[in-house]
Order: C-alpha cells, then structure tokens, then sequence
C-alpha cells in the first residue's frame, strides 16, 4: 500500500511500465502544484486497455468502429462505421493491437495534460 501512496498512477487500472516511463518522464519537469494538476487531468482523460478490448469486441459484432470513436479519432472511426470495420479486417487487426491503441491514446494524454500543467502556477 505503501508503494502506492509514492506512486499513486500504479493503481491505476490497466497501467504498463511504458505508460508510467511517459508520465515520470512528464512529472520530473513540474512543481508539486502542477503534478497534483497533471494528476487529476490525466486520470479523467486516460484509458484502460481491457475497456478499448471490449469496445472493439462490441465493434466487431455490432457496432463497427466504436473503438475508434472512443479513442478520438473519428474520422477512422467513421471509415469503419461505412465499411464494417473494413470488413472486419481493421477490427480483427485492432482486437489484436488493442494495448498498443490504448498505449498510443495514453501518450497523446500525458503530452495534453503535461502542456495544461506547465500551463497553471
């Protein structure tokens, strides 16, 4: 319990050691005032890799691309909504790469949340 009061993104659900590299990466530049600013954006903004799997399973036998919308990126997600998730070969492709879209999501996050943090006093 200890380990998670110092780090307390370890309990976060889903988290991978590259995620956490990212977000010490980002911490280490920032005032304790601004790691508590970057703490509560970041933890709103992020996803867990196990919801995106279940998002693109419900892709892939209802709704084609929710995946993708539920990343932002809604231009893709509205080629695989017209096309049946490319007929199901983009959602077969994203069932199997489903931590590396979450990992790619969450950086994107750590960068947003980082810039708002330097952002703030």
């Amino acid at each position: 319990m200890d380990m998670y009061q110092n780090n307390p993104y370890m309990a976060l659900p889903g988290v991978t050691p590259e995620e956490l590299g990212y977000i010490q990466q980002a911490l280490s530049q920032l005032t304790e005032n601004q790691q508590k600013f970057f703490y509560m954006s970041y933890t709103g903004k992020r996803k867990n890799s196990q919801d995106i799997l279940i998002f693109t399973i419900i892709g892939f036998f209802a709704i084609a691309g929710v995946q993708r919308f539920v990343l932002g990126q809604v231009v893709m997600g509205i080629l695989y909504l017209m096309t049946g998730g490319f007929c199901l070969i983009g959602t077969i492709v994203d069932l199997v790469n489903n931590k590396s879209l979450t990992l790619e999501y969450n950086q994107k996050m750590v960068y947003e949340s980082f810039q708002m943090a330097k952002m703030t006093n």
